[in-house]
């Protein structure tokens, strides 16, 4: 196996998820210098990262989001077998540029005394959670808000 140290700038596709030992992994998509002359169906290519640093590891799980633009800079390891993902351990991580802020269009959260609610546009179901985030029930429609709400207070005393 072949190491070099060396930058990468990349989308992230997806949340950095959680690792063993506190790290924390991502995949990130590359794109070629010369991604203009190349056809529009060639693949990018994916770097698999990982980091222990405690600094890294903390701004990856809380706020890298996916569409960020990175500069990673560590140690690449290349695979063993041809067609695995290349891994990298980024020593250094730099945000080059942050992805928009997703606008839910179609869903609004809104609030019931000590409830949170979800309407979806696309369903008559509505979430309903206490406002510290634990799970109430799943309302039939709009209308059943308030029974569910009186169900759990009754079944926990009250208190959100």
């Amino acid at each position: 196996m072949d190491t070099q140290h060396c930058a990468v700038d990349g989308w992230v596709d997806a949340i950095p998820a959680p690792g063993p030992h506190g790290t924390a992994t991502f995949d990130l998509t590359v794109r070629p210098a010369d991604a203009d002359t190349l056809p529009d169906d060639a693949p990018d290519t994916v770097v698999t990262c990982t980091s222990a640093a405690a600094g890294i590891v903390h701004e990856l799980l809380h706020g890298i989001q996916p569409g960020d633009l990175l500069r990673v800079t560590g140690t690449m390891l290349q695979p063993p077998t041809p067609g695995e993902p290349a891994r990298l351990t980024v020593d250094v991580l730099e945000v080059l540029d942050t992805a928009l802020i997703p606008v839910l269009g179609e869903m609004v959260l809104d609030r019931y005394a000590d409830y949170v609610v979800i309407f979806d546009a696309d369903t008559d179901t509505v979430p309903v959670f206490t406002a510290s985030g634990q799970w109430v029930g799943l309302a039939d429609n709009p209308d059943a808000i308030t029974h569910l709400i009186d169900v759990h207070e009754r079944v926990h005393g009250g208190d959100a």
